[in-house]
C-alpha cells in the first residue's frame, strides 16, 4: 500500500514501449521505455525480454547519484559521461538505479532456466543518448536516468509489474 492506501503495480506494454505505473486502477504515471531487442521470451540466455507476473524483488542504488554506473549489482565509482563511453564502446551501460524482478508464475518466469531473478532481469537507467520507444536491450527494462529516479522513488519491494506483449 502507498500514502494514498492504493496498491501499486506496473504494467509494461512492450508493444508500445511504454511502462504504466498504476495506482489501484488509475495510470499514475507513464514512461517511454526500452525493452529487450530479441523480443519477448522467457529463455535464459535468450536476450528476450520476460512475460508474466513479476514483483520487485530488490531495489539497489537508492542513495546513488543520477549517472551511477553499475557492474555485477554493485556501483563501480565511475558516473557515465561522454568520455567514459568512449573508453568503454561495449558496455551494456546499467545506470542510476536498478528494479530487480523475480517471476511469479512457476514454469513461466519462475524456476529452471525461465527464471526471472536469475536471468538478471531488471528495470534501471541507461545513457540518455539511447533511444527509448524502441526495443533495444539485451531483455532488461532501459528507462531514462530521471523516469528512473521517479519509479524508484514510488516503488517498493513487492512492487507487482506485468509484462505485456
Amino acid at each position: 500500500m502507498n500514502p494514498t492506501g492504493m496498491t501499486r503495480k506496473i504494467l509494461i506494454d512492450v508493444e508500445a514501449q511504454i511502462l504504466t505505473l498504476m495506482d489501484g486502477s488509475r495510470p499514475w504515471r507513464r514512461y517511454r521505455i526500452s525493452t529487450g531487442l530479441n523480443g519477448l521470451g522467457e529463455e535464459s540466455g535468450s536476450g528476450c525480454t520476460p512475460r508474466g507476473l513479476h514483483r520487485v524483488r530488490i531495489r539497489i542504488g537508492a542513495d546513488c547519484p543520477p549517472g551511477t554506473v553499475f557492474r555485477g549489482r554493485r556501483p563501480t565509482g565511475e558516473r557515465y559521461d561522454e568520455a567514459l563511453a568512449a573508453a568503454c564502446p561495449e558496455r551494456d551501460w546499467v545506470l542510476t538505479r536498478i528494479l530487480w524482478l523475480t517471476g511469479c508464475e512457476p514454469g513461466r518466469n519462475r524456476g529452471g532456466c525461465v527464471d526471472t531473478l536469475r536471468r538478471y532481469i531488471y528495470i534501471h537507467g541507461c545513457p540518455d543518448s539511447e533511444p527509448m520507444g524502441e526495443p533495444r536491450s539485451h531483455g532488461c527494462i532501459r528507462m531514462r536516468n530521471q523516469d528512473l529516479i521517479e519509479l524508484f522513488d514510488l516503488t517498493p519491494v513487492g512492487t507487482l509489474v506485468e509484462i505485456q506483449g
